[in-house]
């Protein structure tokens, strides 16, 4: 008793510890690789439609290419199946090795990939869109490993009273990288509109593409390693987390200089020792099946079992409708009016416009949404501010969907833009957040990245439903209009954008099996000073 009560007192440390230079210093390692995570996945919405210009313009066409359906879903989905894959393996990387010792890779790894993905064997279109997808497949593995590995970082590091503001702070990078990426596009595409003016395609189709446009879409991607390659010196000096060093490798002297050094935290060495020390609780065989207490014992299941139920099935619903709407944003622009049709712009012309447009949401509701998470997270806690993003997302995308062909008459577009801006508000003041932030909080520290990886990798299976599944049901339920695009008829943007309301009030149901860690230190979340069940 004595030795768990010495193991709080050491953790206490920890979650008491004044805001210091160092919390900035992790945000700022941390959030640059999610800066890079978002530039990287979302800036392939920005390019497609060039792309399908480039390599898929048939000739004499009256409109100009685009991306065939498969090819359209290889590209947008690799890098989802990607990262589903490095979360997983990644966060059970980051348990078993430690958290620094892997952090590394992922950036190295985003860095080599995005410079790759520009490039291309050959000239062929098979060629080109195979080495595109290989690299952003080996890309997405890197940001897949970011996500667990991250938000255990901060967590392990902050204290309980700003733990919430810390780690959305890190995930609030994302809200830059999406606009970074808007701005990277449309600073690469004014250069080349003044140095290779070209017309619009239905004047002269063939000027409307210039060569040189093929070096646009490379740039654009490639710049994705620059603020990865910007902090991987120091993200290679970061030291392990205090806590994985003292409760998972039980290593006390470690844990207490590396602490010491970055936090200026004291405690002594006896005390160090007594966190380090192995406890019957967190190690307690399962009473039912005599099983060590891991991830698929029966005492994890008990614990925790609705736990990671909740924190994966509602950032799955919340993929599904997030990633749906920043992918396809601007197909939906397009239904509605507010990007001119493709024909009447050349190639630049039309990837300016997109670039603009989404620039646009970011500025106005992606970027502030996540800040207002920052804000208020540790006031009204992370049940709450879920809670109210899901009903609103919903609320908004009813409000998109039911007067629909309202918002698509003319001089009605602003308003739609409007209240579409206001979805991503709120998904970022949300959900968007919460659901990257709480499975951090709540499990055990030798199984807390596998689980965060867990709930991530769910998320993205809900991405690539999203982006797959939206991609086909958007289309026009008209056949003629659906055939002319080389897709099958769909049940059009309208019934989408009900379903994606559906997605979201699901999301609103499932978050009351998440806990509110608000507060609360990490080792009373995970309820790592708590006793196995005792056999009956």
């Amino acid at each position: 008793m004595a030795g768990g009560q010495n193991k709080m007192q050491v953790l206490s440390a920890l979650d008491s510890a004044k805001t210091q230079w160092y919390h900035f210093t992790a945000i700022i390692v941390a959030g640059m690789g999610f800066f890079t995570d978002a530039y990287d996945l979302f800036c392939i919405s920005l390019v497609t439609k060039l792309l399908g210009r480039i390599y898929y313009t048939v000739d004499g066409s009256p409109n100009p290419g685009s991306l065939p359906p498969n090819v359209s879903a290889a590209v947008n989905g690799v890098a989802f199946v990607g990262t589903l894959s490095g979360q997983l393996f990644f966060g059970w990387l980051g348990d078993r090795a430690g958290r620094k010792s892997v952090y590394g890779i992922t950036l190295l790894l985003m860095i080599i990939c995005s410079v790759a993905s520009g490039l291309s064997f050959g000239h062929s279109p098979a060629g080109v869109m195979s080495t595109l997808c290989f690299f952003r497949f080996w890309l997405g593995f890197g940001i897949g490993g970011d996500y667990p590995l991250s938000a255990t970082i901060m967590s392990e590091y902050a204290n309980k009273k700003t733990r919430g503001a810390f780690i959305a702070a890190v995930f609030a990078m994302q809200g830059f990288g999406i606009l970074a990426g808007g701005a990277v596009a449309i600073g690469i595409t004014a250069i080349f509109n003044a140095r290779f003016p070209a017309p619009p395609y239905a004047a002269d189709p063939a000027a409307s593409m210039p060569p040189e446009a093929d070096y646009v879409w490379r740039i654009i991607l490639m710049f994705g390693a620059l603020p990865a390659a910007l902090t991987f010196y120091w993200r290679m000096k970061m030291p392990e987390t205090a806590r994985y060093t003292a409760l998972v490798a039980r290593n006390a002297e470690r844990a207490a200089a590396d602490m010491a050094r970055v936090l200026n935290v004291e405690f002594a060495k006896d005390d160090a020792e007594a966190a380090a020390a192995p406890a019957a609780n967190t190690t307690s065989a399962c009473p039912k099946c005599s099983r060590p207490f891991g991830l698929f014992s029966c005492e994890f299941a008990r614990r925790h079992g609705w736990h990671l139920v909740g924190t994966a099935s509602t950032w799955f619903l919340l993929d599904i409708a997030y990633y749906s709407q920043n992918l396809f944003q601007k197909d939906i622009f397009s239904a509605v009016g507010w990007i001119p049709a493709a024909r009447t712009m050349s190639a630049l012309g039309e990837l300016f416009h997109i670039a603009r447009a989404q620039t646009l949401i970011a500025l106005c509701g992606t970027v502030p949404g996540y800040w207002f998470t920052v804000a208020f997270i540790d006031v009204l806690g992370r049940f709450k501010i879920q809670l109210a993003g899901f009903l609103m997302m919903a609320a908004f995308m009813l409000g998109l969907a039911a007067p629909y062909e309202h918002w698509r008459s003319a001089g009605n577009q602003t308003g739609f833009v409007v209240m579409y801006a206001f979805t991503f508000f709120f998904a970022n003041f949300g959900p968007n957040a919460t659901t990257f932030i709480v499975p951090a909080e709540i499990y055990p520290a030798r199984l807390r990245a596998t689980c965060h990886g867990i709930s991530a990798a769910a998320g993205k299976v809900g991405a690539i439903v999203g982006s797959f599944g939206f991609m086909y049901l958007a289309q026009s339920p008209d056949p003629a209009k659906a055939a002319a695009h080389g897709y099958p008829p769909g049940i059009g943007v309208q019934n989408s954008l009900f379903a994606l309301a559906g997605c979201s009030l699901a999301g609103f149901m499932l978050t009351f099996l998440v806990p509110e860690p608000k507060g609360k230190s990490l080792e009373e979340m995970s309820r790592e000073n708590e006793p196995a069940a005792a056999e009956p």
